[in-house]
C-alpha cells in the first residue's frame, strides 16, 4: 500500500465516529414497528456466540466493508476485463464466437444455468483477477503455530499470534506457477493447463481461501458476466485510449486514468 493510500485509509478511519452516527442514527430513527428486513438492521440485532451484541463501531466497521468489497471490486474488475479483452483480438474473437453460439441456443434469454456456460468468458475475467487483483494482500490471524516449507526445501514456523499477509500481486505471478506470467492468458485456466491448480488447491487465492473465502465469488463472477455480455452483445467496441497502467494511489488498485472506447450498435443475431 501506496504512502498516500494509507493516509487516506487512516483519514477514513479516523472520521468513523460520524460514520458511526450516521448508520446509528438511522437505526434508531425506526420505531420498533418499522424495523426494516435489511442488512443493516440484521448486523445491529446480531449477538455473538456468548451473547455480546454488536457494538456501534463493529457494524461500521462491516458496513463499509460490504460497501468496499461488494462495489469497487466488481467495478475495477469489469473495467479491466474490457481492456484486456478489447487489447487482444484472439481474445475478442473468441469471447465473440462463444456468445453468438450462446445466442443461436437461447436468444436473449439470461440465467445462472447460461451464464455458467460462458467458459471462455469466465476464463477473460479470471486472468484480469490473476493480473489485476482488486485487493492487493489478504489478511490472517494465527491461531496456532505451523511449518512452512519453501519449494527449495527450507522451513520456518509462523507463531501463534502473529498476523500474515498474502500479497496477491506476488502470488500471481510466480513463474513457477503460472507460465509467462506477465502475458495476459485466459487460457492458461482451461482443460489441459489448469495453471490455477498447479501448486495446490491455494494456487490461485483472489477470493481467498478455506473456510474464510469470499461469499460473493459466485455473485461477481455472474455481475461482470451479465455486463460484457450484453455489451459484446449489442455493441462494437474498440479501445482507442493506451492500455491503462495500474492506480497504486487508490486503497482498491483501480486503471489510472480514463479507459476510453468507440462504440457502434450492433445486433449479434445478424452477424
Amino acid at each position: 500500500m501506496s504512502a498516500q493510500c494509507f493516509k487516506k485509509w487512516r483519514s477514513t478511519l479516523q472520521n468513523g465516529d460520524s460514520k458511526e452516527r450516521l448508520i446509528y442514527e438511522k437505526s434508531l430513527s425506526r420505531s420498533s414497528n418499522q424495523a426494516k428486513d435489511d442488512v443493516l438492521q440484521y448486523l445491529i440485532d446480531s449477538r455473538y456466540r456468548d451473547g455480546r451484541p454488536t457494538t456501534e463501531s463493529e457494524v461500521t466497521g462491516m458496513i463499509i466493508g460490504l460497501i468496499l468489497a461488494g462495489k469497487q471490486t466488481s467495478s475495477a474488475t469489469s473495467t479491466w476485463t474490457g481492456a484486456r479483452v478489447l487489447s487482444h483480438s484472439t481474445c475478442l474473437a473468441a469471447v465473440l464466437e462463444e456468445q453468438k453460439q450462446i445466442f443461436k441456443k437461447y436468444g436473449d434469454k439470461f440465467d445462472y444455468n447460461i451464464l455458467l456456460e460462458m467458459d471462455t468468458l469466465h476464463r477473460c475475467i479470471k486472468e484480469v483477477l490473476r493480473m489485476h487483483p482488486p485487493t492487493p494482500s489478504l489478511f490472517r490471524k494465527v491461531h496456532k503455530s505451523f511449518v512452512v516449507r519453501t519449494k527449495e526445501g527450507a522451513e520456518y514456523e509462523i507463531p501463534k499470534g502473529h498476523i500474515i499477509a498474502s500479497p496477491m500481486l506476488f502470488n500471481n505471478n510466480m513463474p513457477n506457477i503460472f507460465k509467462d506470467p506477465d502475458v495476459y492468458d485466459p487460457a492458461r485456466f482451461g482443460p489441459g493447463r489448469e495453471e490455477d491448480k498447479v501448486g495446490g488447491k491455494f494456487s490461485f487465492t483472489v477470493f481467498g481461501g478455506g473456510r474464510h473465502s469470499c461469499l460473493g465469488e459466485a455473485y461477481a463472477y455472474m455481475q461482470i458476466k451479465v455486463i460484457w455480455s450484453h455489451l459484446l452483445r449489442n455493441f462494437e467496441l474498440k479501445l482507442v485510449s493506451p492500455f491503462p497502467e495500474m492506480d497504486w494511489s487508490k486503497i482498491m488498485p483501480v486503471p489510472k486514468g480514463k479507459v476510453m472506447v468507440t462504440y457502434k450498435r450492433r445486433s449479434l443475431a445478424s452477424t
